[in-house]
């Protein structure tokens, strides 16, 4: 650990990590190195996420992860933190999208720890080393299959090939400064639906037609209606996501639902925000985002 010296004050460190919502996927599960599954599919980083702060030295005496201030399991990132050390540290998160809801807050949490532990230890990693450390430790705790990928490279991300980065493979559709609306409805539990068999081909179907209907035309709005058809053919699609994609539908505008989670993401038609945001106000808080080539970083601590 070259740099950091046990004896020595508490040293810190802070990084960032954006938000990922995915409207399509195909899961690969085959086999059984955690670096080469994942999913292939799509999905948009937004310009917010989750920002991490770790503690390492004498005075922290066990690992502890909080998130908003509440002490929690943080099964992924703490996987993180045992694949790159053996020393006790204490993790503070602060999320700024919803967590549980398919925003990718588990991916940008996992990519916050890395980064901050190894600053914070001077362990000299790479990108791509804490983007695979990040991506197993979601593989592992079915928390996720693909956010890790895509918030490493920003944009409206194709995931292509699955894996880490050594495996992986990844594409980009140019996409011009556009809002995302968002409605979070409610949690759905990533591990859950990766553990149904019959959930699994029917997303393994549908994600694979819509890969193909995408790299057709690969556009935003093309994506929109990609993810659409796929959360109504994989049956994933709530009847309360459905009644307020409908809505959107109304003044315009392009939604579906996002990959996993009880939630509805919506792109507007040119000059119509205002109108978008009034109707998906009727269901409940609307979260405006944009879409984002920001990637993982580090803060001043």
């Amino acid at each position: 650990m070259d740099g950091y010296n046990a004896d020595e004050a508490v040293v810190s460190a802070k990084a960032y990590a954006p938000g990922h919502i995915t409207g399509f996927f195909e899961i690969h599960d085959e086999g059984s190195d955690p670096r080469r599954k994942g999913s292939t599919g799509c999905g948009l980083v937004l310009d917010s996420g989750v920002i991490t702060e770790v503690r390492v030295g004498p005075l922290v005496e066990k690992t502890e992860i909080y998130l908003n201030g509440r002490r929690v399991e943080g099964k992924t990132t703490r996987t993180v933190l045992e694949a790159i050390t053996d020393l006790p540290v204490r993790v503070e998160s602060r999320s700024e999208i919803p967590v549980g809801c398919g925003f990718g807050a588990s991916g940008a949490g996992a990519l916050g720890a890395g980064y901050t532990l190894n600053q914070a230890l001077s362990l000299n990693l790479t990108t791509d080393a804490l983007t695979e450390h990040a991506h197993v430790a979601e593989v592992l705790n079915r928390s996720g299959l693909g956010d890790v990928a895509a918030q490493s490279s920003g944009g409206l991300v194709i995931r292509l090939k699955p894996g880490s980065p050594e495996f992986g493979k990844i594409d980009r559709i140019p996409v011009p400064e556009a809002r995302v609306f968002c409605i979070a409805l409610g949690e759905i539990s990533t591990g859950s639906v990766l553990g149904d068999p019959v959930a699994t081909r029917a997303i393994n179907t549908a994600g694979k037609i819509a890969m193909s209907r995408l790299l057709e035309k690969p556009t935003l709005e093309n994506f929109m209606l990609q993810a659409k058809r796929f959360a109504l053919d994989t049956g994933l699609l709530s009847e309360r996501a459905e009644e307020v994609i409908e809505a959107v539908d109304t003044v315009g505008g392009l939604a579906s639902q996002a990959m996993l989670g009880d939630t509805v993401f919506a792109i507007p038609s040119p000059g119509e925000e205002f109108r978008l945001y009034e109707v998906m106000q009727e269901f409940g808080e609307v979260l405006e985002y944009g879409i984002s080539t920001c990637i993982p970083k580090l803060m001043y601590a």
